[in-house]
């Protein structure tokens, strides 16, 4: 029976929820303050498994930069993870032989690293790290109560029929789409993006380099190696993902819009096999000839309705705090969510920092809050009625190049030169941030307006656009490792803003002249255009 007298422990920081984002911040925290009392409770019992069934397996740079450099992770990641091969997009719709496709992504490796994250195994090492680093981490503790109070939060726990109370002076939810605080504050908010999500996972490899005998698009990429990457197989308001694990395991998943492709088509594995034997049939007899071969390959099953959602607040001036998706979730197209894990987090710990500084952070909190929101509702835009482009090989190469150049000339800025808690230097150039931003909004609707006004049926070209073939975006991925004093910072972010404003002149033009013209109608017109542009 549970104790009816529960024990009280006292801590400077609690955090409820033991995955990725919660671990991490402990980890982040115990850096920034190696005094710093930090509790993490996890409801699971039990480590994951390898292979964990979650989505987020792929690492963006932002993502990959805050484990690697700034939680000191690289020598993990290397060991038992992927070294990702970039992302990589095939516009496959119905189509059994890649080679004759259009093919989007880099023939060799850029220069800054990302990995595939095998979920179960890095979370497990986490939860080691934090105790390592002087963390208290307690699995099998099933949060009861909250309650928020200016002299400490009281959170009422039970573990085993054992009930404690933990006070906090600060508390922060990780407790993922449970949305602890979420649910008792109502900051629930809908974000107008309805899709849903279904994947699975493998134990055998699927790779996609063998499915095509032809050896010279096998020699397209440098190493012959298209398996590591992200893969994409895009349509019509879908994608279908492949990422491999370093467990060995595969995962597959399918991304689509609600109304285009309902979640009843696909919210069980046979249903999911006959989707994917009709939309991408190179996907579906790769997966028969492993499960003819290993019957019990398949690992697990599951899905998520209308995934995306937003939320109203995730800092407060009132010690307490969301993080990961206990706060928002956008879309894993572009694998986002490590990347809001990072800044969420760094912006928390400055947030714990400067109150336990004595600092008044009411303004502050209103600040990082504001900023965070910019990020996510700058992000939201690349996918709020955007998928019906996603099978458009005319429209699609150029958002993702338009997307990459946004992202790496402008939000990577802020973390990878450190100054995403410096407010006198954003504020210094909150006009051509305002300006960048803007410029997003208003280039995603020209291509959703230049991919409605186009037809996105397939072509059959077998082109391959190389974005390692333009030295300007390889370069902007390379330059994200410079270190840059505050004068440089500045120069950069106003070069590339200006360098953006240049891009949307061009696809401006592109979308008019083509949407004008019936005879630019080839995939190559689609190369020429993409690798004719001078950014």
């Amino acid at each position: 029976m549970p104790d009816p007298s529960p024990t009280i422990s006292k801590h400077d920081v609690l955090i409820a929820g033991g995955g990725l984002a919660g671990l991490t911040l402990a980890l982040q925290l115990r850096d920034a303050m190696p005094g710093l009392d930090v509790r993490v409770v996890e409801r699971r019992a039990t480590p994951a498994p390898a292979a964990t069934h979650k989505i987020g397996e792929s690492s963006v740079e932002i993502g990959a930069h805050y484990f690697a450099d700034t939680l000191g992770l690289r020598e993990h990641l290397d060991a038992k993870h992927l070294r990702k091969f970039g992302f990589r997009f095939f516009f496959s719709e119905g189509q059994r032989d890649l080679q004759d496709v259009t093919e989007l992504g880099a023939s060799r490796y850029l220069s800054t690293p990302s990995w595939q994250i095998d979920r179960g195994v890095f979370e497990n090492f986490l939860g080691e790290e934090a105790v390592r680093r002087g963390t208290r981490y307690d699995v099998g503790s099933v949060v009861k109560r909250i309650d928020l109070q200016a002299d400490g939060h009281r959170v009422e726990v039970e573990k085993d029929g054992v009930r404690e109370t933990i006070v906090a002076d600060w508390l922060i939810d990780a407790s993922g789409r449970a949305g602890l605080l979420k649910r008792k504050l109502d900051l629930a908010e809908d974000n107008g993006h309805d899709a849903n999500a279904v994947w699975f996972r493998l134990s055998e490899r699927l790779e996609i380099d063998t499915w095509v005998d032809d050896p010279a698009w096998r020699a397209r990429c440098s190493p012959s190696a298209r398996w590591l990457s992200t893969n994409h197989l895009c349509g019509a308001g879908y994608w279908l993902w492949l990422i491999p694990l370093g467990s060995g395991a595969h995962s597959v998943g399918i991304v689509a819009d609600a109304a285009t492709h309902p979640l009843k088509s696909m919210d069980a594995f046979e249903k999911a096999m006959a989707w994917i034997a009709t939309h991408q049939p190179s996907v579906h007899e790769a997966i028969r000839r492993v499960l003819d071969a290993k019957p019990d390959a398949l690992m697990d099953f599951a899905y998520y309705k209308d995934f995306s959602y937003g939320c109203k607040q995730t800092f407060s001036a009132d010690r307490w705090a969301l993080t990961g998706e206990a706060g928002w979730f956008l879309d894993p197209f572009y694998s986002p969510g490590s990347d809001f894990i990072a800044i969420g987090n760094t912006l928390i710990t400055d947030l714990i920092r400067a109150e336990r500084a004595g600092e008044a952070i009411r303004t502050q909190s209103f600040f990082y809050g504001e900023l965070f929101r910019s990020f996510y509702e700058s992000t939201l835009t690349l996918y709020q009625g955007q998928y019906a482009l996603f099978g458009n090989e005319r429209v699609m190469p150029v958002k993702v190049l338009w997307d990459y150049t946004y992202y790496w000339g402008v939000l990577c800025q802020l973390f990878f030169q450190k100054r995403l808690t410096d407010r006198a230097a954003i504020t210094a150039l909150a006009e051509p941030l305002r300006r960048a931003s803007r410029l997003n909004a208003s280039v995603q609707k020209t291509l959703n307006a230049w991919g409605t006004a186009t037809d996105p049926a397939h072509r059959r070209s077998g082109v391959m656009l190389d974005q390692a073939s333009l030295p300007w975006f390889a370069e902007l991925n390379r330059g994200l490792r410079d270190v840059l004093d505050d004068d440089a910072f500045r120069q950069r972010i106003l070069t590339n803003v200006a360098q953006l404003e240049s891009l949307a002149s061009e696809i401006e033009a592109m979308a008019a002249a083509d949407t004008a013209s019936a005879t630019t109608s080839d995939a190559q017109s689609t190369s020429s255009l993409l690798f004719g542009m001078a950014a």
